[in-house]
């Protein structure tokens, strides 16, 4: 095998050099770079690519990610529509209820004695903790807001819409429902009910008959890729959130439109596929499904997302990435969800 003929031997490793570095310049080295350096930078240049091609794009949000301290990175590309709508856990976005209305939580050590925790009604998450006494004001205030509202069934969307008027009026500072609603981005929380969400409307008497709707959801999320030129998903971490998003492709085939897969896939995880479960499941494998492109552009990060996502994060904010975006969709809330699309002016050429 000749070295100077061969493909093989055309892309060689680049070694970093260190110095002074933006955090765009550090992702554009670590393409030339190799493990998961080299799947991060791939990751950076394929949201890029998402953005610049007319593409709507899925942020699916598990984890704990609001109390370990990134409720503002998310809040960053819901105001700046670097995504367009976002599927989450419910405690990603009960957590935010405790920051938007001025409350913190607290660095802990991981191996703090959970029985003296119990006892003074402190709940921890690994290195973090909350005040249960405070989280049970927020519960309150859900089942007001459920009580509040005409009594019919509520697709996740709505709720967060109308519960974000709530939060809004009564704010701190934004975060990531109150960002969602001046941005007019749809939330989705297809597991609400495995979240205080779900506690709080089922043991406070006045939110009891508070009604949700999830084929409504898995409807709306279908119409939305449906109507969309392009799709594009980006994962922290996988469960519920990874799942309903991807099969949002499948779920408008079956109702008789002409889909083709997710184009732009993006998933930061520390999940291996060998074990059969859907948070380590690849994106190849979820092609057989029919819910990723046969020609997609993807790539797993196999690395803890508070690391990770916020490096993408502040490269994507360093370049301006949502001046590339040709158009963004434009949703009009209501009980039904209208859809259409709004081009923007000249977008920015590629760097």
């Amino acid at each position: 095998m000749k070295k100077n003929s061969h493909p093989i031997f055309h892309h060689p490793v680049v070694p970093l050099v260190p110095g002074r570095m933006t955090a765009a310049e550090y992702l554009d080295a670590c393409r030339e770079l190799s493990f998961q350096a080299r799947s991060l930078g791939i990751a950076f240049d394929i949201w890029q690519k998402a953005l610049r091609d007319d593409t709507t794009i899925f942020l699916g949000l598990s984890g704990a990610m609001t109390p370990a301290g990134l409720r503002k990175v998310v809040a960053y590309l819901l105001e700046n529509r670097l995504v367009d709508v976002l599927v989450t856990t419910g405690a990603n976005v009960f957590h935010d209820i405790h920051e938007t209305v001025g409350k913190k939580h607290f660095q802990i050590h991981p191996n703090t004695d959970d029985k003296l925790l119990r006892k003074h009604y402190l709940d921890r998450i690994y290195d973090v903790l909350g005040e249960e006494t405070e989280y049970g004001k927020h519960d309150a205030l859900i089942a007001r807001t459920a009580a509040s509202l005409p009594k019919r069934p509520y697709s996740t969307r709505e709720w967060f819409h109308e519960f974000g008027k709530v939060l809004d009026s009564m704010k701190e500072e934004d975060g990531i429902v109150t960002a969602a609603l001046k941005a007019g981005v749809p939330i989705y929380a297809p597991a609400l009910g495995d979240s205080s969400y779900g506690i709080a409307m089922a043991s406070r008497k006045e939110s009891q008959e508070f009604l949700l709707h999830p084929v409504k959801d898995v409807r709306e999320t279908a119409l939305i890729a449906a109507e969309a030129p392009r799709t594009g998903i980006v994962f922290i971490g996988g469960g519920t959130p990874k799942n309903f998003t991807q099969q949002t492709e499948v779920t408008a085939e079956y109702m008789g439109f002409k889909m083709q897969g997710h184009k732009y896939c993006i998933q930061i995880t520390t999940d291996s596929p060998q074990w059969g479960g859907l948070s380590g499941c690849t994106f190849e494998e979820s092609t057989s499904w029919g819910k990723i492109h046969f020609e997609a552009e993807k790539i797993a990060v196999y690395s803890d997302a508070t690391i990770a996502l916020p490096l993408l994060v502040c490269g994507l904010a360093e370049i301006q990435a949502h001046r590339f975006r040709p158009s963004i969709p434009r949703f009009t809330f209501g009980e039904e969800l209208k859809i259409t699309r709004e081009r923007t002016r000249k977008p920015v050429p590629a760097r």
